[in-house]
């Protein structure tokens, strides 16, 4: 048992004669006091009945005092309890007379998007970042309890994003790191479970079937033999790229721009994938080689001209890497307009492409999957086409 009660400390007076009021917590035999701040002198208090006598000045605001602290006490044993934490009655009474200062939505979105900032994480930073500046837009300030960001709170933010006209995966995503968030809070206990409002507001409803980014093998060799004679820099890098990155497993845009020398081992193409970590290991493809041999050279760290030594902090990194893959992917757009490609072409289509043709080929989901790099075979699934027509056409067939 735990117990609470309020005592009048006769054995300290004050320096002007006053006791003392603190309240008592007994735990295991063990004994705290919370001294309540105030005091009175003993005339006025009737030690039998424990609590101050009628002719008691301030009595009323003296007993209010007693009463909130007990009650403070005992929310907080509940609390403890109903969490299945042990606590003895040292700690609860740090926790009472100490609390713990709420950490704001803000606050917690700015720790977040430090942390990441250190593990050098700028593409989901930057995804964060922008949902931090998304919520201040809306609410204006987010100095407030992860309580107060409840079911309606976030209806309204929904409504909100809808009026701007954001795309129903850019509404998607914003949700998702808001629920990355309040579930860090809940971990850190800084909102109670029981405040969870995702358990109302799905977030899987707000996904939009993305359209299919791959090409047949015949539309992606007239990329790779697109005749780039005569044409400007990024025209010739954005063939390039699409090339090595159809024919060396996938292999995105900012993971090439930071390929050097030392991933070249044995003839094979060894690198972490900055977004997940995981170590890709890929034998090296000629067509591959050929593209790397344009650019060769050995005064420059990386294998690509997209990255410098000049780029020092991970801001300028992040600069640059925007400002070329907006040109190159300018320049493939152009260049798929001029093929009668039917979709837009990007540097990530040659990463699609890459998984579906291989899958079209027969070659499992869980080897294309680690071939990209990917975290499971769910996300590899989104990569792959989920028929061909032709398939349908055959099991059609079958109903004949």
């Amino acid at each position: 048992m735990t117990t609470a009660d309020v005592i009048c400390y006769k054995y300290k007076p004050l320096k002007n004669g006053e006791l003392p009021l603190k309240i008592k917590v007994c735990k295991d035999r063990k004994t705290r006091y919370i001294n309540l701040g105030v005091s009175t002198k003993s005339e006025y208090w009737d030690f039998e009945k424990n609590q101050p006598k009628p002719t008691c000045p301030d009595r009323e605001l003296i007993e209010k005092l007693i009463s909130n602290k007990i009650s403070e006490v005992k929310s907080k044993i509940v609390e403890l309890k109903s969490n299945n934490k042990e606590f003895s009655a040292t700690t609860l009474v740090e926790k009472v007379s100490h609390p713990t200062k709420a950490i704001t939505v803000g606050e917690l979105f700015k720790q977040h998007i430090h942390c990441l900032e250190e593990e050098k994480r700028t593409g989901y930073r930057l995804s964060i970042q922008q949902t931090y500046n998304s919520l201040i837009k809306f609410n204006s300030h987010l100095d407030i309890p992860f309580s107060e960001m409840d079911c309606g709170w976030l209806k309204r933010y929904e409504t909100w994003l809808r009026k701007q006209g954001k795309s129903e995966n850019t509404i998607g995503i914003r949700f998702r790191n808001i629920r990355m968030i309040f579930n860090s809070a809940i971990n850190m206990g800084l909102v109670k479970p029981e405040n969870y409002p995702f358990k109302q507001l799905k977030v899987s409803k707000l996904h939009q079937e993305t359209a299919k980014r791959a090409l047949t093998k015949d539309e992606i060799l007239s990329v790779v033999n697109y005749n780039i004679t005569g044409k400007d820099f990024y025209c010739k890098l954005a063939v390039h790229l699409f090339t090595f990155s159809y024919f060396m497993g996938g292999i995105n845009f900012v993971d090439m721009a930071y390929l050097t020398g030392k991933n070249i081992v044995s003839n094979r193409l060894i690198y972490n994938r900055r977004k997940t970590s995981k170590l890709i290991n890929l034998p090296m493809q000629e067509r591959a080689l050929l593209v790397l041999k344009e650019y060769k050279d050995s005064n420059k760290p990386y294998l690509f001209p997209i990255l410098s030594i000049s780029h020092r902090t991970e801001q300028q990194k992040l600069n640059r890497l925007h400002k070329v893959i907006t040109k190159v992917n300018k320049a493939l757009k152009c260049i798929g307009e001029e093929l009668n490609i039917p979709i837009k072409l990007t540097t990530y289509v040659a990463r699609h492409s890459y998984a579906t043709v291989l899958k079209r080929a027969g070659v499992a989901t869980s080897i294309i999957c680690e071939s990209l790099g990917h975290s499971s075979e769910k996300v590899t699934q989104i990569y792959l086409d989920n028929f061909e027509n032709n398939q349908i056409d055959k099991a059609m067939e079958l109903l004949k």
